[in-house]
């Protein structure tokens, strides 16, 4: 890692304060002007249960996680199920100190809650700080708590210690943050807890610990924000104002930042009583003339395929938001993944007819989201954002001046009155909402209570007015209009360049990606670079209508193409070769699927362990876990021969 970087990691149990304490400390280091990013892991309990928050801040551009980390805050899980080694579960309350061992480098800083973590309970915890060389810090953080104000403020007394032993952050930067957070009596005895502990450290332990974060500055004012950030205010700024949905992790980010925030612009948030509703709401919420949007996670999406499938019969627009976990069922629910991929692109009834983009930052939810809007509503088709638990809860820096944009309320193909007037036949009852012969297949559609404007729709294959029909040329004449459109969206995507191409123009080893392995990916080109590896890279967003074009020029320009994503079947390798109908054995696989996600190590690593091996053969390389020498879980790198297509390696 780099040596002037910090990355800090604060674990404990779920209820412990991990989150808030995490998100302000990052926020005390980005107004320090360093730029950061986050990492948020929890399980899928209210209380208890280990759970850490990662920050890493360097004066560098950071793009995706560090491969490890250098400071550990570890409280202990305070709301432990069981303190019992023989339990199912183990003894949870050592485990944000053991779970967090494997990833802590060298010579790194381990500051521990002794009045919760009896260390006596941590296997050969001795011989691993010898054989690594951390300092370790024990401090009864739960009693400092208690003394000087609350026990539940025991994150503060660690946020103190972490100051002491860390040079160039400053007391100062933590309580302009927490003054934003709090007031009065609350705030009074945290300032109290964080300088009480700080001051302790200092006297009583050495804090000549290496570890330094260098002086930053931004040239302007910065914002922390995820990419569910991103997609709701790219929304707000289209104009949607409309949104209905029911909570799913990870998609309940979106949710509540637009329940929140749409107030403000006379818009309505709706709470329904499950997805298939949610779904169908925002549709009519559409149909009636407003803009919205919907969404939900694996299980809670596949509730959505019936009116999907509605909205595409009736080309309704709107927008869905996919946000990806762990799967199959319940699964991972809390845990990141990139599995929905094939779902997503084929749920529903019949041939789809859909955009689906995959953003792979901040800035590309917020651009790609104002594109499926725009989409949506110029051509009377469902757009879907899909994207992961990754993008979703992970925070970082970005300047405030890129949401500064112009909003864009027009609500895209749709007919005044007088259009109304000229298009509807003499004499007919009823509006051809389903011309066939409209421009860009793309028929205007009037809004309910526009003077003429009646028509009928149905999910049943339909005529020009609507009426229900089975007969053979009507419906290929209504399928080839709807198709059309298709053409024309992938020729103004062609003006927008989704897919991020990064490195060498023409590189020897180049490689694919999907959604937020954009950034781990340009981390991993920059380090082979270093090594003087000829290599680039595709992040690709455009998932339909697929960008055939770019992706194939990408391709073929590169001796071997490694795909790197989240699942375990290669769900986009097998997207991409579908569409450009070939490159199966030029294509080799990078799989991750445990809940994490990738670092560059792995990355780099697997290309290496793959090219030393010899690329000739297609072959998947899964991230497994495996004993190390040192006797603890790591991750590591195996090549395992795949068979042709589809399927796991044998």
């Amino acid at each position: 890692m780099n040596e002037n970087e910090l990355v800090w990691r604060i674990a404990g149990g779920s209820g412990d304060g991990i989150d808030s304490t995490g998100s302000n400390f990052t926020k005390s280091l980005m107004r320090a002007g360093l730029n950061v990013t986050t990492h948020r892991h929890y399980p899928s309990r209210i209380r208890g249960g280990h759970t850490y928050f990662e920050v890493r801040a360097s004066t560098e551009d950071i793009k995706a996680r560090a491969d490890e980390y250098n400071v550990l805050l570890a409280l202990g899980d305070s709301f432990a199920r069981a303190p019992d080694e023989e339990a199912v579960y183990k003894n949870e309350e050592i485990k944000p100190l053991t779970e967090n061992l494997d990833d802590l480098a060298e010579g790194g800083v381990i500051i521990y809650d002794s009045g919760v973590i009896d260390i006596e309970d941590v296997p050969d915890f001795d011989e691993r700080v010898e054989e690594n060389g951390w300092q370790v810090v024990p401090l009864d953080l739960r009693e400092i708590a208690k003394e000087h104000g609350r026990e539940v403020m025991r994150n503060t007394a660690g946020v103190g210690a972490t100051v002491a032993l860390v040079d160039g952050v400053t007391l100062e930067d933590i309580e302009d943050v927490m003054s934003d957070a709090m007031g009065g009596d609350m705030l009074e005895a945290n300032v109290d807890i964080l300088n009480y502990t700080h001051d302790k450290v200092e006297e009583e332990f050495d804090t000549d610990t290496g570890v330094v974060v260098p002086e930053g500055e931004h040239d302007e004012e910065q914002v922390l924000v995820g990419g569910s950030h991103g997609i709701a205010y790219a929304a707000l700024d289209e104009g949607c104002r409309f949104i209905s949905g029911y909570p799913m992790t990870p998609w309940t980010d979106v949710f509540a930042i637009m329940s929140q925030l749409l107030p403000e612009f006379d818009g309505v948030a709706e709470q329904v009583e499950d997805e298939i509703a949610a779904a169908a709401m925002a549709i009519g919420a559409s149909h009636t003339g407003a803009k919205a949007m919907s969404g939900s996670s694996g299980g809670g999406f596949a509730l959505m395929s019936e009116p999907l499938g509605m909205a595409e019969a009736t080309e309704t627009p709107v927008v869905l938001v996919e946000a990806m976990r762990g799967g199959p069922s319940t699964g991972l629910p809390t845990k990141t993944e990139q599995s929905d991929l094939e779902h997503v692109l084929y749920t529903g009834q019949g041939d789809s007819l859909r955009v689906v983009l995959a953003p792979g930052s901040v800035e590309e939810a917020y651009e790609q989201t104002r594109t499926a809007f725009k989409l949506a509503y110029d051509y009377n088709i469902p757009a879907i954002i899909l994207y992961d638990k990754k993008l979703s809860g992970g925070l970082t820096n970005v300047d405030a001046s890129f949401f500064d944009r112009e909003t864009n309320p027009d609500l895209g193909a749709t007919l005044t009155e007088d259009e109304i007037q000229e298009l509807k036949p003499e004499g007919a009852q009823d509006f051809p909402r389903f011309r066939y012969g409209a421009e860009k297949g793309v028929p205007p559609r009037p809004i309910p209570g526009q003077k003429d404007g009646r028509f009928k729709t149905s999910g049943n294959e339909h005529d020009q007015y609507g009426y229900i029909s089975e007969d053979p040329d009507n419906r290929i004449r209504q399928m080839d209009r709807r198709l059309e459109r298709f053409d024309h969206i992938r020729a103004e995507l062609d003006e927008n360049d989704h897919q991020a191409v990064y490195g060498e123009d023409s590189p020897e080893y180049a490689i694919m990606s999907f959604g937020s392995n954009k950034g781990v990916v340009e981390e991993t080109v920059d380090k082979l670079a270093e090594d003087g590896w000829s290599v680039g890279a595709m992040n690709v967003s455009d998932m339909v209508p697929f960008d055939a074009e770019s992706v194939r020029s990408f391709i073929e320009k590169a001796e071997h193409v490694f795909v790197v994503e989240n699942n375990a079947t290669a769900q986009f390798r097998h997207h991409v070769q579908r569409e450009l109908a070939g490159y199966d054995e030029k294509m080799i696989s990078i799989l991750k699927y445990d809940g994490n996600p990738f670092r560059p190590a792995e990355v780099v690593d697997a290309v290496e362990s793959a090219a030393e091996g010899g690329v000739e053969t297609s072959y998947n390389t899964k991230i497994q876990h495996e004993q190390s020498r040192k006797g603890r879980n790591t991750e590591t790198v195996k090549r395992l021969e795949s068979v042709k297509g589809r399927g796991d390696p044998q």
